[in-house]
């Protein structure tokens, strides 16, 4: 749908992931069953960690904060693609859109700066041992959480403000199956340089690089303070406490770089769409199964939970 350069937005279409009418069936059960699936299993960590009072650990409290992200994030992302399926209604309000952006920046945001706490607690476990109980407190963990959510969403205000200023679009149809600022950004005609600063600043070095600095300092001192532990057995043990947070850390810096940091040639609406379907879901997805599945924890907590013959 064409608009006239100065005609103010009052709704989007979101076009989806693919207009060939023999795919949507196909599309809405992949999607449908991803979000079961991913919704299932962080529900199921979430809940578990919450009744179990084994669980209630420093560590385990942010895992259920990365679990209750993961469900936001995907919930956000995916909903629009089953209810136009359900409903054929593929429209989002302006105000909604907007909404939907700022939250699910912010969620991702979140995301990293959890991450980024989870890993603070795998140092000073490692460490500094004795000090762990006075460190990590109940209160220190909360304040901790607190600080890690409003940081996500306070730091989005000026690029969500600029993107909501916007007046000027060549179409109202966006190129993606959810309202996010680089689709919403490239429909647009007005002035997108201050954004794009916003963006970059944000985004990339407040959003991303500095939660990944953190968290690699952190784990170069828990590297070397595990080198210098003598028993085998040990180092062994100290490693696989940080096993699964790892493997999260490493899948969800990788799937960023592999979306924004791909070269220019391969950068197509239509390719971004199934980049960012893969990164929305690569990293809630296999969640549950890797704190379960690498976990002893998490393990002996859902067998307590199941019941016995």
């Amino acid at each position: 749908m064409q608009l006239a350069n100065q005609t103010l937005v009052t709704y989007f279409i979101i076009k989806g992931i693919s207009d060939i009418p023999e795919l949507q069936v196909p599309i809405f059960l992949m999607v449908l069953l991803i979000y079961l699936i991913t919704l299932g299993g962080n529900l199921a960590i979430f809940i578990l960690i919450c009744l179990d009072h084994h669980l209630h650990t420093p560590m385990y409290f942010f895992l259920a904060n990365l679990s209750a992200l993961d469900m936001s994030t995907i919930t956000l992302a995916l909903h629009k693609i089953l209810i136009t399926f359900m409903s054929g209604d593929n429209t989002v309000s302006f105000f909604n859109c907007m909404t939907q952006v700022f939250i699910f920046l912010s969620l991702t945001c979140d995301e990293l700066l959890i991450l980024t706490a989870m890993s603070y607690d795998r140092y000073v476990a490692i460490c500094k041992p004795l000090n762990y109980p006075i460190v990590m407190s109940h209160r220190a963990c909360a304040l901790l959480a607190i600080s890690c959510w409003s940081t996500g969403f306070i730091e989005l205000i000026p690029s969500i403000s600029t993107l909501s200023g916007f007046t000027c679009y060549r179409t109202n149809e966006i190129n993606h199956f959810f309202c996010d600022i680089v689709p919403v950004m490239k429909i647009s005609c007005s002035n997108t340089s201050l954004l794009q600063l916003y963006i970059l600043i944000e985004g990339g070095f407040l959003g991303s690089v500095t939660p990944f600095i953190l968290t690699f300092i952190s784990y170069i001192f828990i590297i070397v303070s595990i080198v210098q532990i003598q028993s085998s057995i040990g180092r062994h043990k100290a490693f696989y406490t940080c096993s699964s947070h790892l493997t999260v850390v490493n899948l969800l810096y990788g799937t960023l770089i592999f979306q924004y940091f791909r070269p220019t040639s391969a950068d197509s609406l239509k390719s971004n769409k199934f980049f960012a379907l893969f990164n929305t879901v690569a990293v809630p997805l296999p969640n549950p199964l890797i704190y379960s599945l690498k976990n002893k924890d998490v393990k002996s907590a859902l067998k307590r939970m199941l019941p016995t013959q």
